[in-house]
């Protein structure tokens, strides 16, 4: 766990209960249980984590329960459920524009800004009335219908858009509906034991389920996205999301969580939290019923080191690829991650995996071999650098890591052989560590790598290269002309032909042992 966010008071011991939030750039709203309507403007100050929390106006005319609100800000309106009618104000003045007569007797709504072909927003909202579903899109400053009204088989009590389907849930059970004309219904699963459903958009077009203390992902399909659901600590009241992060309401704190990885982020004590909201990127409010909490994010920099030292290489590349920093400094800071992330893989004895890591990186070959004891000669081992300590490994282990060095080195070999006669005739390959040198010839580097494929061959049983798939391939014969022609060295050319004839020799009896076997 590490921290991702910091909670800081907005507004303590509010007088009025608390029933609804909207919010976006620098305003919040703040619907309550008496009918007020509150704006409020929350400005940063610099150089810490304090605001400047301004009411900026009050608007007491509702005079109705305010039952839900959602700020449309790219066309600077207000839309509100009151008393189980829509309204729609304009945003900064709570003038109001119009009213849906159609949805009267309304008890839920959702709006989606959707791009069409022309690149142009289109706002749709559906409204739940009794065991229908009206759409509408919003033209010329009213809504109007979309199409028919759908019936559904309960009273809706959550829903989203997922792209062009709608995602219900009810009292037992979720459903998706298709916003084809046709309204298709598929039925989902039921919604578990909680009181309430929960179906919360996502800003690539899904939307999260909540199934007691259980979360899946779903697109416009109805099908999961993910491998399989994660769990919270407590059922979810209400959800946020904010990239990479799930923000989840439970009864006594704020959870978050990760979708890829599946990890439990940070929990966050509040008092009795209710309602969560989010005004756009690293803007979140959470609210009880007198109190609201801003949720600022904790630097990505800072997340980031908390995250390497915790070994969370993939959560720390996301945040990464998310800084505001030039092509090249973020692309260097993935690098690096990326090469500590092979290096981890190696020291959990994941060689294959580390190997692909290192290959698709270029890390120069020699950093690689130098994991690996007796490899490389001791004066140029010392000069390589790595993040901790390497691993001691078992003979077991050492057999098998060399299995993966040979693989890794023979595909790096072949590339650099195409490229050997090239104009340019320095090799690109990067280092592990910043600072550590590296090889720059190709013809020095194709070198080491025969040089260390031979001792590879020597560490590695005589049973695991007769059935290596690069030996069943290619042959003896292949393999000495395919080594010894490359090499400069007429000892090493003299040790390895007398290897590779003793292990053409033990594949020659092996066959012919096994057709005697066969033959009996």
């Amino acid at each position: 766990m590490h921290d991702a966010f910091e909670p800081v008071m907005i507004l303590e011991k509010l007088p009025l209960q608390i029933d609804c939030l909207a919010a976006w750039e620098e305003w919040l709203l703040v619907g309550t249980k008496q009918g007020h309507l509150l704006l409020y403007r929350i400005r940063k100050e610099s150089g810490c984590n304090r605001f400047e929390v301004i009411l900026e106006k009050s608007n007491k005319n509702f005079s109705k329960k305010i039952q839900q609100i959602h700020v449309v800000s790219q066309f600077k309106i207000l839309v509100s459920l009151l008393e189980n009618n829509i309204y729609v104000h304009d945003l900064l003045t709570f003038q109001q524009i119009t009213t849906v007569s159609k949805a009267k007797g309304a008890t839920l709504f959702t709006c989606d800004l959707k791009h069409s072909d022309t690149g142009e927003e289109v706002l749709r909202m559906c409204v739940a009335v009794r065991k229908k579903l009206q759409l509408f899109f919003w033209k010329d400053r009213k809504f109007h219908e979309l199409q028919g009204d759908f019936s559904v088989p309960d009273v809706p009590k959550s829903m989203a858009w997922c792209k062009d389907s709608i995602c219900v849930g009810f009292k037992r059970d979720y459903y998706l509906i298709k916003v084809d004309g046709k309204g298709s219904i598929k039925e989902l699963f039921p919604t578990g034991k909680q009181l309430e459903p929960l179906v919360v958009p996502l800003a690539d077009g899904k939307v999260v389920v909540g199934q007691d203390d259980l979360t899946v992902v779903l697109n416009e399909e109805g099908v999961c996205t993910q491998k399989c659901a994660f769990n919270w600590t407590d059922i979810p009241i209400a959800m946020e999301h904010q990239t990479p992060y799930v923000v989840a309401v439970l009864p006594r704190y704020v959870e978050i969580r990760t979708f890829e990885p599946r990890l439990l982020v940070q929990s966050i004590e509040l008092q009795r939290p209710r309602f969560i909201t989010s005004g756009g990127p690293n803007i979140v409010y959470v609210a009880s019923n007198h109190f609201v909490w801003r949720l600022i994010p904790v630097s990505i920099a800072t997340q980031i080191q908390q995250l390497l030292q915790d070994k969370q290489f993939e959560l720390a590349l996301q945040l990464a690829d998310m800084k505001d920093d030039s092509d090249n400094e973020k692309q260097q800071q993935i690098h690096h991650i990326k090469n500590l992330y092979a290096f981890n893989l190696f020291c959990q004895k994941r060689f294959d995996e580390s190997m692909q890591v290192f290959a698709k990186l270029g890390t120069d070959p020699t950093h690689v071999i130098g994991l690996y004891p007796e490899l490389l000669p001791t004066d140029y081992k010392k000069q390589l650098q790595y993040p901790n300590a390497v691993p001691n490994l078992s003979a077991a282990e050492l057999e098998k890591a060399h299995l993966a060095l040979i693989d890794y080195l023979t595909h790096k070999r072949s590339q650099l052989v195409k490229k050997l006669y090239d104009s340019d005739h320095q090799s690109t390959t990067s280092p592990l560590m910043e600072g550590t040198p590296t090889i720059k010839s190709k013809k020095k580097l194709i070198q080491i790598i025969d040089t260390t494929l031979l001792k590879c061959f020597l560490h590695v049983s005589t049973l695991h290269l007769l059935n290596w798939k690069f030996i069943a391939e290619v042959k003896c014969k292949f393999i000495v002309k395919y080594l010894l022609g490359s090499m400069s060295n007429i000892e090493l050319k003299k040790f390895l032909f007398q290897f590779l004839m003793e292990l053409q020799l033990k594949i020659i009896l092996r066959y012919n042992l096994e057709e005697n076997e066969e033959s009996m």
